[in-house]
């Protein structure tokens, strides 16, 4: 869970749909719905990912699943998911993670920035799941 939906959240979720067990349910949403980033279509496409037709979600459009952890990647997400687990049994985990869309510059040190991210994300889930993910 990230603020929009668009940039973290959705790559944390292709990568951990790649890393971990096919029978683990995973799905990502924004405090909001943003719009769709192609920087990120670019560095998932470089690990062989795509977001295909998915557009970003916000908390409501998934408000019916059934979560046992929710990861959140942004101050305002966690801030969101710590009130709307507060009477549910549900683990809430904040892995900080910077948001890349604030650098500004050449397309390649924006790419760069979001190559970052991406990783980060990677190491992220292998750490959290070493039993269960795979490279």
């Amino acid at each position: 869970m990230c603020g929009m939906n668009a940039v973290r959240s959705p790559m944390a979720e292709l990568l951990a749909r790649r890393m971990l067990p096919s029978d683990i349910f995973i799905s990502s949403a924004g405090v909001h719905a943003g719009e769709r980033d192609p920087f990120v279509d670019v560095v998932l496409e470089e690990e062989g990912l795509s977001l295909g037709e998915h557009e970003p979600r916000s908390v409501d459009d998934i408000e019916d699943a059934y979560f046992d952890l929710i990861i959140t990647l942004s101050p305002q997400a966690h801030h969101m998911a710590m009130e709307f687990t507060r009477t549910m049994a549900v683990d809430v985990e904040y892995w900080p993670t910077f948001d890349p869309t604030a650098i500004t510059g050449t397309r390649e040190q924006r790419l760069t920035a979001y190559r970052e991210v991406r990783e980060h994300l990677k190491e992220r889930i292998a750490k959290r799941f070493p039993a269960r993910s795979t490279p």
